[in-house]
């Protein structure tokens, strides 16, 4: 049996709603222009046109255009490129934290008008993304976080820390993410060995800590930039043990392979997809209304139970059980990318991470 749920087969896009936007939907219908919503393609993508948009366009009576979008910088690109042109490839979008935070800094990213959202304060200031003058740019959108996932028919006791990528005993074993920026390895390195991400404030603490991490190497099978041949190896034992999506390691398990993901106590690296406004969108009310749909309790437990992501929310405003939440979370505190290192040390990271796998 062979199935591949690729975290980008497993995002997808969505709508929202607003009460004080009810009569849009009427405009938006006679232009004949659907709201463009961009997430990341693929079965995610599938799962909010299934379980998200049919109601969201229910309750408000907006159209949407699904696109899907690249997860890192290219994406950026895309919409810097069409800001030249004074126009926007999607009206709203999903953009992961470095990407993010570069976009910020261009100033390609339009203010969104908070007024519009009130279903905003169920977030923490955690997901609400701002502007140096308090301008709201990017509202937490979707979750999820990266496990140490194993294969329990090679290693039938799953290791409860991330030093087992470091464990001499899985020579030539493991699979992790190819990229500083999606790996967040200097950040788990950091969290198991030097007491917290506190030391990656400078590039001197960067440095050492990329020393520590150099040891991992003889380890690394693969640096896998293709998630669904990890996948396919971790389910066939190939490759036993790796860092991987806590979601999609839950659908291959629940599929009847033998992958395991767990938590380690250092904590799973938690990384969010948010919502950004492209600086010549101009559908504002609608935004404002998926937006204000998206960060609704129930909404976002619709989504920890079909798509598998952790919601943005605060939980215990959802309706979401202690086994469902364990199911997409943990109580042990997660360790959160520095998304500012890779802003301001992107070059010198980049360089060495090269360095370190190509020696």
């Amino acid at each position: 049996m062979k199935s591949t749920f690729t975290r980008r087969r497993f995002l997808g896009t969505a709508a929202a709603t607003g009460a004080a936007t009810l009569a849009a939907p009427s405009i938006l219908r006679a232009q004949g222009a659907p709201l463009r919503v961009g997430t990341y393609g693929g079965f995610f993508e599938d799962s909010f046109k299934e379980h998200i948009f049919p109601g969201f366009t229910e309750e408000t009576g907006i159209e949407v255009e699904s696109i899907a979008v690249p997860t890192g910088e290219t994406w950026l690109v895309q919409i810097k490129n069409a800001a030249r042109a004074k126009t926007a490839p999607a009206d709203v979008s999903l953009m992961a934290g470095t990407p993010r935070r570069e976009g910020a800094k261009q100033k390609v990213f339009k203010a969104i008008d908070e007024s519009q959202i009130p279903n905003l304060s169920n977030l923490t200031d955690t997901f609400k993304d701002r502007y140096d003058d308090g301008g709201l740019y990017g509202v937490g959108g979707v979750s999820w976080y990266i496990t140490l996932c194993t294969n329990s028919d090679v290693i039938p006791e799953a290791p409860e820390s991330w030093a087992a990528l470091w464990d001499e005993q899985y020579k030539n074993q493991i699979g992790l993410l190819g990229l500083a920026t999606n790996s967040f390895l200097l950040e788990v390195t950091a969290t198991t060995y030097f007491g917290g991400t506190d030391i990656l404030a400078t590039k001197e603490g960067i440095e050492e800590v990329f020393a520590k991490l150099s040891e991992v190497v003889p380890n690394v099978r693969l640096w896998y930039k293709d998630e669904g041949s990890f996948q396919q190896a971790l389910q066939q034992g190939e490759i036993p043990m790796g860092q991987y999506y806590h979601d999609v390691a839950g659908l291959a398990a629940a599929e009847g392979f033998p992958v395991v993901s767990t938590f380690p106590k250092e904590g799973g690296i938690l990384d969010s997809g948010y919502w950004i406004v492209p600086e010549y969108a101009e559908a504002d009310d609608e935004i404002a209304a998926f937006i204000n749909y998206m960060s609704k309790p129930e909404t976002q437990a619709t989504l920890a139970r079909k798509v598998g992501t952790s919601p943005v929310v605060k939980p215990e405003l959802t309706d979401l059980g202690a086994e469902e939440l364990a199911a997409v979370s943990s109580d042990i505190a997660p360790i959160i990318p520095r998304y500012e290192m890779y802003g301001e040390h992107g070059a010198f990271i980049s360089d060495r991470w090269n360095q370190m796998i190509a020696g």
